[in-house]
């Protein structure tokens, strides 16, 4: 039995690099398509894969989650829950809901792309601490991290999206 939690923890660490590696490919693929102001038919079917191996990627995330979390819970009881598990799981709920949210066009670009991103960054990092040691902050602790993570994404993407459209109006001033 033993063998195949260290698969689902190699499963789970495989797919959540996964996921923020095609995060930043999902976003570097969206300024390249809206470069030019509209996103064509060939671009859409390459973003279109990229947002696939995004969805199984939180597939196996979830599915090894809850596994591990079992597991977990199983052993330790109520210590599972402590703020680093909690913010974990913050992080796929919000993974899952903004999806949702962008793929129903609820979610408006200007947040549901940063948002998306920052929440893989953020759980990419916070995986990341394990090996270190560095799991036992406090949910505030993360949750302002996290906030913080949040800001700068939408900076950068929405910074990026001005630079890029005032690049575009400069090089076609009849398009304005």
């Amino acid at each position: 039995m033993e063998w195949i939690l260290i698969l689902v923890a190699i499963l789970q660490s495989m797919a959540i690099s996964l996921g923020v590696g095609s995060s930043t490919t999902a976003i570097l693929n969206f300024f390249v398509a809206i470069k030019d102001g509209k996103i064509d038919p060939q671009e859409r079917n390459i973003m279109g894969v990229t947002y696939a191996v995004l969805r199984v990627s939180m597939v196996l995330i979830l599915i090894t989650t809850i596994t591990l979390a079992l597991k977990s819970y199983g052993e330790i009881g109520n210590v599972y829950f402590s703020a680093y598990n909690m913010g974990f799981w913050l992080l796929i709920f919000i993974l899952y809901t903004n999806a949702t949210l962008m793929t129903l066009r609820i979610m408006p670009s200007t947040f549901g792309p940063a948002l998306q991103a920052s929440t893989w960054y953020t759980l990419g990092i916070i995986y990341a601490l394990i090996p270190l040691g560095l799991t036992d902050f406090t949910l505030p602790q993360f949750l302002m991290g996290y906030v913080v993570a949040i800001f700068l994404a939408i900076s950068i993407v929405n910074g990026t999206m001005a630079i890029m459209k005032a690049m575009r109006d400069e090089a076609n001033p009849s398009q304005k």
